[in-house]
């Protein structure tokens, strides 16, 4: 069965694929959860103002070979308003299972006066198909706020979801892409525009890659890996080649380049789907740093995606630790921006033993993650964590 990403609206263009699966009246709501396979979530979330990479099934399958991948659509009166990339993850001897979302669910239209009641009725939702029915630990990190409160999060709370894990360094940095030339220049922090200035004058030339240039990035990306020796958490080596191998423009990420004459000093793969872009990867050579190519690289960056997506912010990650990075980025972000907090993992089961081997595998998990960070401290061959660590947040 074929899809149109912009025209997906009824439940009858999908339901031959799979049952209907789940069934939920939440307050006013009432909605009804159905499976699909991957390829056609994706084509389908590549309309939604919440899609996110995180939730692409193309990259989860290549982040995560080994874990169950589980792709569902929410639907109100026959049309598509949200969905969730739900990773199936079984415990040693079968213990128990989790489900659990990165960054969802997903929602179709951010604008929608009821978006609230949307997204509490599709946790509902996901509650009466993993938690009531199969018996999961349900697992949700949902995406920072760029308001003062995190209604996604203060939801799960009041649902009876457990605070669990949290990044070491949750703060992410988000620019406002709404602005003309004028105004994006003058929220940059006075230094960060005094670089970008002395950029201008550096005979650099930003430029709009095709996909098939990818080689080019990895080969610069890896030069960059061995001169900082930074240790690299990223997707990048599990993900890059399916994520710019995807077929549909809309949904496949673009590929920038810098030029210093002849000679390519900066690239970057952003993530452009839906109403807030992501940095997903960035790499730079030697002579980038004096030519500073990096300010160069992302002010246009910046100005190509209001111009060209309908995109309102930019994320622009984290910093894994690193205070070279949080000013860098924070200077970015200027007067006009966010930085806001990812929130700790939620956790819910309405079931003792979900709940308890559910848990304890996420203790097991970060206590393995702590030890290794704290034998990472001391090995000369990779840069140090050096950004403070913030004591406010939940």
């Amino acid at each position: 069965m074929s899809f149109i990403a912009n025209n997906i609206a009824s439940k009858g263009e999908i339901s031959q694929m799979e049952n209907i699966r789940t069934t939920t009246r939440v307050g006013g709501k009432l909605l009804t959860l159905e499976h699909i396979n991957g390829e056609s979530w994706d084509k389908i979330i590549s309309s939604f103002d919440g899609a996110c990479q995180e939730q692409l099934y193309i990259f989860a399958k290549n982040r995560w070979p080994k874990v169950g991948l589980e792709p569902v659509l929410f639907f109100e009166n026959g049309e598509v308003v949200g969905g969730a990339l739900v990773l199936v993850q079984a415990l040693p001897l079968n213990l128990a299972s989790l489900a659990i979302l990165k960054w969802g669910p997903l929602l179709k239209d951010h604008t929608r006066f009821d978006k609230k009641e949307i997204y509490d009725a599709c946790v509902e939702t996901l509650l009466k198909e993993y938690d009531v029915k199969r018996k999961m630990m349900v697992s949700i990190l949902a995406r920072a706020a760029l308001q003062e409160v995190n209604n996604e999060f203060e939801y799960l709370l009041e649902r009876g979801f457990k605070k669990g894990s949290q990044l070491r360094f949750p703060n992410r940095y988000f620019v406002n892409l709404r602005q003309n030339d004028e105004e994006l220049l003058a929220s940059f922090a006075q230094k960060w525009r005094y670089h970008l200035k002395k950029s201008f004058k550096a005979d650099l030339h930003f430029e709009q890659a095709s996909c098939d240039r990818i080689e080019e990035f990895k080969l610069l990306y890896n030069q960059m890996s061995g001169r900082k020796k930074f240790p690299d958490h990223s997707a990048f080596e599990d993900t890059i080649d399916a994520l710019m191998a995807i077929i549909d423009d809309g949904l496949r990420p673009e590929l920038f380049f810098v030029r210093h004459k002849k000679e390519i000093v900066s690239g970057a793969v952003i993530f452009k789907t839906g109403d807030t872009a992501v940095y997903l990867y960035g790499a730079t050579s030697d002579k980038a740093l004096g030519l500073r190519a990096g300010y160069f690289i992302h002010y246009h960056i910046i100005r190509w995606l209001r111009d060209n997506t309908k995109a309102k912010y930019y994320d622009l990650g984290g910093t894994d630790g690193f205070q070279g990075l949080h000013q860098f980025k924070k200077g970015m972000v200027g007067t006009k921006g966010v930085i806001a907090l990812v929130p700790p993992v939620a956790n819910y089961s309405s079931k003792f033993m979900p709940l308890l081997f559910g848990r304890f595998a996420f203790f097991t998990r970060d206590l393995i993650l702590s030890i290794k960070h704290f034998l990472s401290s001391f090995r000369s061959d990779i840069a140090k964590p050096d950004q403070k660590r913030d004591k406010n947040g939940y």
